[in-house]
C-alpha cells in the first residue's frame, strides 16, 4: 500500500492554520504521528510558542515505537527555553520524520536529518505545493529581524474607500473576513485618526475567536486620540500601545492611567523612520502586525514598499456622487488584481497581492 506523504503533511498544516499568529516569536506548526497507515496521534505549536508541536504530539501515553511522524517545519535541533524536538523523537523511538521546510532559524537549519540519522531515524523533506507560502512571515522575520505587514482596505468599484451615505463600504460579510485576518496576527495598528473616526474595538468578533484580542498599536504622533472610545474596554485584556513623539505629559499620564502603554518616536517621515520603529516592535515580540488605516496611511505603507500581503475587499457598485477619498487612490489603482479568493462575499471580491 503506497503511502500518500504529501496528505499527512497538509493535514499537519491545516492544524498548524489553528495557531497562525498565536504563538508569539515561534511559528506555527502542526504534527501528525502515524502508525500502520492510522493517524495515533497528533499537536501543535502551543499558545505563546511554548511546547513545540512534536512535543504536544508525542508527550502522550501512546506506544509509538516504528512510527512516522509528519511535521511542517524541520524539527528544532537547538536548546533555547525548551530542549530540541529531536530529543523526544529519538526516545520515542519514531522510524522516519518527514517535514516540508527546512527551518530558517541558523540554529537547526538542515542539523535536523543528520542528527536523525546518526539515532538511525530516516528524516525526508518534502515540499509541498499546497503550503508553500505558509512560512512566508517566519522566514521574512528570520531575515530582517522585522514584523511581517499584512494590510487590508476596502474600496468600492470605482475606487472610493469612503460612503457618504454609509459608515460601511463593503457587504456585512467582508466584516468577518477583516475579523479573521486580525485573528491571524498578534498584533494590529491603526491610526488616531481612524479610530477616533469609526470607534472601532478592532478584535476579533467571531464565535471561537471572540476571546482572541491582538495587542493593540496606535500610531498617534501628536496625541490627539479621544479620551472615550469603545477599545478602552479591552485594556485589561489585551496590551495597548501609543506611538507617538508628544511631550504633553498631561495627556501621557492620562493615558499611562488608563492602562496604554507608550512607545516613542522621534518621527515617521522615511522609509528608514518606519523600519526603526518596526524593529522595537520586533524586539518587544511582535512577528505579524496586521495594518488598519485610510488610505492616506496605507499609501505610505505602499510608496516605502513596507507592505508584505495587501487584502483587498472591493464592492462591485460604484459609489460615485456619494464616494469619497481624503487622498488619492493612485497607487491603489496601479496594483493589479489578479489573484481572487474563492469566497461567497455577496457583492463584494476579495484579492490578495503579494509584494
Amino acid at each position: 500500500m503506497a503511502i500518500n506523504h504529501n496528505c499527512y503533511l497538509d493535514l499537519a498544516f491545516k492544524i498548524a492554520e489553528k495557531n497562525l499568529g498565536k504563538t508569539k516569536s515561534n511559528p506555527s506548526v502542526g504534527t501528525i504521528i502515524v502508525k500502520h497507515h492510522t493517524v495515533i496521534s497528533s499537536g501543535i505549536t502551543s499558545f505563546n510558542g511554548r511546547p513545540h508541536a512534536e512535543f504536544n504530539a508525542l508527550k502522550k501515553n501512546t506506544n509509538f515505537k516504528g512510527a512516522s511522524l509528519y511535521t511542517t517545519l524541520e524539527p528544532c535541533t537547538h536548546y533555547g527555553l525548551t530542549p530540541p524536538c529531536i530529543n523526544i523523537i529519538v526516545k520515542k523511538k519514531i522510524k522516519d520524520v518527514y517535514y516540508s521546510f527546512n527551518d530558517p532559524d541558523l540554529r537547526t537549519f538542515k542539523k535536523a536529518k543528520i542528527f536523525l540519522k546518526k539515532n538511525k531515524i530516516k528524516a525526508s523533506l518534502i515540499k509541498t505545493k499546497n503550503y508553500k507560502k505558509f512560512y512566508d512571515s517566519y522566514i521574512y522575520n528570520k531575515k530582517f529581524k522585522l514584523p511581517f505587514i499584512t494590510g487590508k482596505i476596502a474600496i468600492s468599484k470605482d475606487y472610493y474607500t469612503i460612503n457618504k451615505r454609509s459608515k460601511w463600504i463593503t457587504h456585512e460579510r467582508s466584516q468577518k473576513i477583516t475579523h479573521f485576518l486580525r485573528s491571524i496576527n498578534d498584533c494590529i495598528f491603526s491610526t488616531s485618526k481612524t479610530i477616533n473616526k469609526d470607534n472601532s474595538l478592532l478584535n476579533c468578533r467571531i464565535d471561537g475567536l471572540d476571546n482572541f484580542n491582538p495587542d493593540l498599536f496606535i500610531i498617534d504622533l501628536n496625541l490627539k486620540l479621544k479620551k472615550h472610545l469603545l477599545l478602552n474596554s479591552l485594556i485589561k485584556k489585551r496590551k495597548t500601545f501609543l506611538i507617538t513623539n508628544s511631550k504633553n505629559l498631561k495627556k501621557i499620564n492620562f493615558f499611562k492611567k488608563k492602562g496604554f502603554k507608550f512607545i516613542f518616536v522621534k518621527t515617521l517621515k522615511s522609509k528608514n523612520d518606519f523600519n526603526l520603529m518596526f524593529k522595537k516592535i520586533y524586539k518587544l515580540g511582535y512577528r505579524r502586525a496586521f495594518f488598519e488605516t485610510g488610505l492616506s496611511f496605507l499609501n505610505t505603507l505602499l510608496h516605502y514598499n513596507l507592505i508584505n500581503n495587501l487584502y483587498i475587499l472591493k464592492n462591485k457598485k460604484m459609489l460615485k456622487k456619494n464616494g469619497l477619498n481624503n487622498t488619492s487612490s493612485q497607487l491603489l489603482k496601479r496594483i493589479k488584481l489578479k489573484k481572487k479568493i474563492k469566497i461567497n462575499l455577496n457583492s463584494d471580491t476579495l484579492y490578495k497581492k503579494e509584494f
